[in-house]
């Protein structure tokens, strides 16, 4: 019997089509599949890079957790200050999982010019601001220098420098209205020592960033007084877990919010790219499938001879619809290695040429962001070969159906 499963899986392989009628379904085929994984590819990469960019961009001007008093959770500056005497502060003690805590202070403003004016928030930070997060976005000049005494260097978005005709070294004045009754608002004159660009207009239209005892000072706090404290976590899938650790560990005088809840229409917008993403694996792996059924149905036919003379000298139904699968493995192989070739390419080139770009107004990003990652590469490959096989077990059913005698007179 193993002589004739090699002779017939010989008389069977592809190769032996390339001049028979079913070499252009076969070629379809292929080409199904690997279009099927080239789109599943570049979805999912592109999807959760868009997902994760947009998260890292939040998180990095406002944190993974707000911790404020419960006048000022829903504003975008600090009205009541806190003190940095905490027993979170600067480090949780009893929840794991938690990267970095830094104090800040907001305060909202007019920058006047010559030219224009526009409405900002000052957000004042100090030593222990975590700048890696805001890096990758400055396109020009520095990071303000915190470490030595009250200056008035900010960094300013490339969005607010565009419209107050600003560059970089320049001197602005800003005014800062106080809190108690109609008196004089407070002057600042801020220098421009760096201009960022993170494409998320909703951010770079209003913050510049700064020392946070330009705040202090504005609002009468002490040195050791603070508008909130931003919380970052190591693992974002847990964000809502920590969360409510988080808000049960605080004082019951705070409150805590996740971006997620502070940003809930972005966040359920994000959501969306998954159902999308699904979708699209559905739509590719039902095509790859359909093709990959007609291929097997043609190489049947064709081969109904052979079916014939194998059934005739004692191959039972089994091993020769194992021949087809087999052959349809091979198949549906040659169309990963291409699809799987064509969609990482199509990546790398994106990833690092930036060549799709994006409008920001809508996306967020300037640039489809991707994120290459193995473990999901491969289990869309496994996933596409494990479907297709379970398939196409139905078609070569028909295998069964087949007499020996009718199949070897079959012309």
């Amino acid at each position: 019997m193993r002589l004739e499963y090699f002779i017939a899986k010989r008389l069977i392989t592809t190769k032996n089509y390339k001049s028979s009628i079913s070499a252009p379904i076969i070629k379809i085929a292929i080409a199904a599949i690997a279009i099927g994984i080239v789109m599943m590819i570049v979805s999912v990469a592109t999807g959760v890079g868009l997902q994760q960019k947009i998260r890292q961009k939040i998180a990095a001007f406002n944190g993974h957790v707000i911790i404020t008093n419960y006048d000022d959770n829903q504003s975008e500056v600090s009205v009541e200050p806190i003190s940095i005497h905490q027993s979170f502060y600067p480090k949780f003690k009893n929840i794991d999982g938690i990267s970095h805590i830094q104090a800040t202070a907001s305060k909202a403003g007019i920058i006047r010019t010559e030219t224009a004016f526009e409405g900002i928030v000052f957000k004042g930070v100090g030593k222990d601001f975590r700048w890696n997060d805001l890096q990758e976005y400055i396109v020009a000049g520095r990071i303000p220098n915190l470490k030595g005494a009250l200056n008035n260097e900010v960094i300013i978005s490339k969005y607010l420098a565009d419209r107050l005709q600003l560059k970089l070294g320049d001197k602005f004045n800003t005014f800062f209205m106080k809190e108690e009754g109609n008196k004089l608002p407070n002057l600042r004159r801020f220098e421009i020592v760096g201009i960022y660009n993170s494409g998320f207009q909703e951010f770079d239209a209003s913050y510049i960033i700064g020392d946070i005892r330009h705040v202090q000072r504005i609002n009468k706090w002490s040195k050791d007084q603070v508008g909130e404290f931003e919380v970052f976590i190591e693992d974002f899938s847990k964000i809502k877990e920590k969360g409510e650790a988080i808000y049960a560990e605080i004082p019951p005088t705070y409150n805590s919010i996740t971006i997620q809840e502070k940003y809930y229409n972005i966040f359920e917008w994000l959501k969306l790219f998954d159902f999308n993403i699904v979708v699209i694996l559905i739509v590719m792996v039902v095509v790859a499938t359909i093709n990959m059924v007609v291929a097997l149905l043609v190489l049947i036919l064709e081969r109904t001879q052979m079916i014939g003379i194998l059934k005739s000298i004692g191959a039972d139904n089994w091993m020769i619809r194992k021949i087809f699968l087999y052959n349809a493995l091979y198949l549906i192989i040659r169309g990963l290695l291409w699809g799987n070739g064509i969609g990482i390419g199509l990546l790398l080139v994106q990833k690092y040429f930036g060549i799709v770009k994006l409008n920001p107004e809508n996306y967020y990003v300037t640039e489809a962001p991707v994120v290459i990652e193995v473990l999901p590469i491969l289990a869309l490959n496994l996933g596409t070969i494990v479907v297709c096989l379970l398939v196409l077990l139905i078609p070569s059913y028909i295998i069964t159906k087949i007499s020996p005698v009718k199949a070897i007179r079959f012309d």
